[in-house]
């Protein structure tokens, strides 16, 4: 792993295009407690690797990303390193790709923004991936920089939602029946996955900005007042957060080795 990245210019550039220079900053300080004791969820092994390595592998596959940033748990950056350079390729690379370890914070917001913070200067793009999405395809990673490249601030992938939704008035104990206030039209709402791609310096503000507390970097951008565009998702781009999930991905990374020898 290299410990000062230089990006070099991506091998994907179109001629008469800007050389893209892309980084990955992937938050991986969480415990993870849906998945049960245990690991930090980012830790957990799938198909015998950690979810962590496939999303490194995951980003480092797409030629656009020259550098990859590991938010580690705030204790254990030491760990990551270790545990990153064992999986690398012979003689301790990913490829084209750098990949650098960062102690995080002690929310996802406060670790998006340490990584961001250590991010060398010439990279223009930056895309968010959670590391409990292990599985993305590089054809969705390349589809949000290529959007990005065209002139998104932001860029998220989505995918059409299969169930009718219900929007509720909470309990106030939880397990106690909710009333429905409202039916969305399902047609007008999308469930977005990772990773999410930002030009750099509005990723930057919305950090220097924004203080409430979010679910997702693009909607920080959204409360700058800018636009936030979709691209198509993949099925196999799914959050692993629950032990079920667990099981679908390992189903998914068999059928990968079977078919592709992934």
């Amino acid at each position: 792993m290299s410990d000062d990245p230089l990006p070099p210019s991506s091998p994907t550039s179109a001629p008469g295009r800007p050389a893209i220079r892309t980084a990955a900053v992937i938050p991986a300080a969480g415990r993870g407690v849906r998945l049960g004791p245990g690991a930090p969820k980012a830790l957990r092994a799938l198909g015998g690797t950690p979810m962590l390595v496939h999303a490194v592998r995951a980003m480092a596959e797409s030629r656009a990303v020259s550098l990859v940033v590991v938010v580690a748990p705030p204790d254990g950056a030491d760990e990551v390193k270790s545990l990153l350079d064992t999986h690398a390729l012979p003689g301790g690379s990913w490829g084209t790709t750098d990949v650098l370890v960062v102690p995080g914070g002690e929310s996802r917001q406060e670790s998006v923004k340490l990584g961001l913070d250590a991010l060398p200067e010439g990279y223009d793009i930056v895309l968010v991936h959670d590391a409990a999405r292990p599985l993305v395809p590089v054809d969705t990673v390349d589809a949000v920089v290529e959007a990005v490249r065209d002139g998104a601030p932001a860029v998220v992938p989505a995918l059409p939602l299969a169930d009718t939704v219900k929007q509720v008035e909470p309990a106030a104990t939880p397990g106690e029946p909710e009333p429905v206030v409202a039916t969305p039209d399902r047609s007008r709402l999308r469930a977005v996955q990772t990773p999410q791609g930002f030009d750099r310096a509005t990723l930057v503000r919305a950090h220097a900005t924004v203080t409430d507390d979010v679910t997702d970097d693009a909607s920080m951008v959204e409360q700058l007042g800018l636009t936030v565009v979709t691209v198509p998702g993949h099925e196999e781009a799914f959050k692993v957060t629950r032990p079920l999930d667990l099981v679908l991905a390992e189903a998914v990374l068999a059928r990968r080795r079977l078919n592709d020898g992934f």
